[in-house]
């Protein structure tokens, strides 16, 4: 540890502000008279020099901040534009280059009363007010900032990557290829997230285990890669260089290293349960293997259903067992671990239509969601790829689709999932050209979204077979309790009247909403979640994997809902990111307890 920076004597120089004022074309000097606020920034005790121009952030605004420095010895610069996320530190290095320290630079947001579109926009004389008040405010405060010392630390050659879907594998893998030490923690007993689920991916239809596999083969196989399955953090103190790290991981009750996966334990083992991996589509014994694909393709028992540890019978799995892997002395395991960085790649769950009893979901068998559709259509899930109703096992003829299920919806989540258009048009697709070419598929959408590359071209070719597209949300979803048929009711908004279907089988698209636990995970790591209960970012645009604590960042679902390629990307950037931090080796932190 080096102390760096000495601080300078309080007091010791004169405090030279200068105030420049953005008027950010229309967006701030439309909403707020500029000119009175340079007028008033003149007024203020420190303040040297104040002026006003068109874009501070232009290169011609910083030439002006700059030279303004040099001109009038300024030691402090205060910049009334837009949000410091966005801009700060382009006005730090920009003040940095004539001579200012960056810890006495400051960019303060007025531009959040003036914006036309902004929620927090107010009348001029309001705007005028609020402005002068945080100008005000910000000068005094810059006047007497002092400098923190800073030390230099060691960064820890190590990331802790939490989540194994498709954007946890991704920055892993990247991380691992360059050389840190990488710990993915995952808390199912396989890696892959909801990837792992689907049969294939738009807008091409591959297969997805063929794209995944591959990744999170070679994630359980790197030898920066430390697997870490049936894991969650605990808790998280430290900083950015030399987090401290605390790791509960649940017993598997199978020794990994002995197990070879044979399958006798699943075959014989009496005990069963509703099978997640299927989306509750299909059932699985106490002691299972996730799916074919599962990374590691290890068995596993669950307590929670196993005859053993709830009547103390059984053991047939102990008994049958070649190699000898059962142990249920197995214990739950505290690890600590140090990391210079962490990624959050938590990704997504898939929201419960239950709560919407207008369409029947829980009430009516022969309504799914779409993630259960996609288990059906996999040549691996509960039906081996056949499309059959649950109510009969019956090859649904009729077919509806729903959009928009908790999503774009007042009552539960405003936003747009993203992606839910398309995969109802990839499964559309499926079905007509390889499962039932002969059934008869309609969509009841509010917009359809096909804003990616081959999107557009994607929906073409979903009507070109013959789907159907209704603009209109179905009101009312009932059963004939006989056939188990269902009845739905929706009016055609662009034909201007009510239609009534009779349907074998209602598939509903949900919304993607956050991971379970995403609140708790970002109090332990004390980073913000947004207004949906998302990770959130700094900024949006220039900022969008990191967040409010330095050395944490995020990627994929967990920042909201996205397709794999926009995952990925992120995971790609979060990577970055990090590589950028701890790559020098070494960090400049404030001194604590100054």
């Amino acid at each position: 540890m080096k102390e760096v920076y000495v601080e300078m004597p309080r007091n010791e120089e004169e405090k030279r502000v200068g105030v420049f004022i953005c008027h950010c074309s229309k967006n701030i000097a439309g909403g707020v008279d500029v000119e009175a606020l340079v007028s008033y920034s003149k007024k203020l005790n420190g303040v040297v020099f104040a002026v006003d121009n068109k874009f501070v952030c232009s290169e011609e605004g910083q030439t002006v901040i700059q030279d303004a420095v040099k001109e009038h010895s300024l030691n402090r610069v205060v910049v009334v534009a837009c949000d410091p996320t966005l801009h700060l530190s382009t006005f730090q290095r920009c003040a940095e280059k004539a001579g200012v320290n960056p810890a006495f630079t400051e960019l303060i947001d007025i531009r959040k009363w003036t914006m036309p579109g902004s929620p927090q926009k107010v009348n001029q004389e309001q705007a005028l007010e609020n402005s002068k008040k945080l100008i005000e405010q910000t000068v005094k405060r810059i006047r007497l900032k002092r400098v923190v010392p800073l030390i230099e630390v060691k960064a820890e050659p190590s990331v802790l990557v939490i989540g194994g879907g498709i954007a946890g594998v991704e920055a892993s893998l990247d991380l691992a290829d360059k050389g840190y030490k990488v710990y993915l923690v995952e808390r199912l007993p396989t890696i892959g997230g909801k990837m792992a689920l689907l049969y294939k991916v738009f807008p091409t239809n591959d297969c997805a285990p063929c794209i995944l596999a591959p990744k999170t083969a070679y994630a359980n196989m790197h030898s920066n890669i430390s697997l870490l399955i049936n894991s969650e953090v605990t808790n998280v103190e430290g900083h950015v260089g030399e987090f401290r790290v605390k790791i509960l991981r649940s017993p598997r009750f199978v020794d990994e290293k002995r197990c070879t996966s044979c399958g006798l334990c699943v075959e014989k083992c009496p005990s069963k349960t509703t099978n997640e991996f299927a989306a509750g589509m299909g059932e699985r014994k106490a002691v299972y293997i996730p799916f074919p694909q599962a990374i590691p393709r290890k068995a596993m028992i669950d307590a929670d259903h196993c005859l053993y540890f709830q009547k103390n019978t059984c053991r047939v799995c102990e008994k049958i067992c070649p190699v000898k892997a059962i142990n249920f002395e197995q214990k739950p395991e505290t690890m600590q671990l140090r990391v210079g960085a962490i990624i959050v790649a938590t990704g997504f769950e898939e929201y419960k239509p239950s709560n919407k009893g207008e369409y029947g979901y829980g009430l009516y068998s022969n309504v799914i969601t779409q993630l259960q559709l996609a288990r059906l259509l996999d040549v691996d899930g509960p039906t081996s790829g056949k499309l059959l109703r649950p109510s009969d096992g019956k090859e649904p003829k009729v077919i509806m689709m729903i959009q928009c299920v908790g999503s774009r919806d007042e009552k539960t989540n405003i936003y747009c999932s993203s992606v839910c258009c398309m995969y109802t048009l990839k499964h559309a697709q499926i079905i007509k050209e390889t499962v039932l070419p002969g059934a008869d598929i309609n969509i009841c959408y509010t917009d359809i979204r096909t804003t990616g590359k081959g999107f557009e071209e994607y929906y073409k070719q979903t009507r070109d077979l013959g789907v159907g597209f209704i603009r209109g949300k179905p009101s009312l979803i009932l059963e004939d309790p006989k056939t188990k048929n269902l009845f739905v009711s929706v009016e055609d908004t662009l034909l201007g009247e009510p239609l009534m279907f009779e349907v074998d089988l209602v598939v509903l698209s949900c919304a993607m909403i956050p991971s379970e636990g995403a609140k708790q995970l970002a109090q332990k790591l004390h980073i913000e979640i947004d207004q949906n209960g998302f990770f959130k970012e700094v900024h949006p645009k220039l900022r969008p994997v990191e967040t409010n604590v330095r050395g944490i960042y995020i990627c994929g679902c967990a920042q909201g809902p996205k397709d794999i390629p926009d995952a990925i990307v992120q995971a790609k950037a979060a990577a970055s990111c990090v590589d950028g931090e701890l790559r020098k080796g070494k960090i400049l932190l404030p001194k604590t307890g100054y």
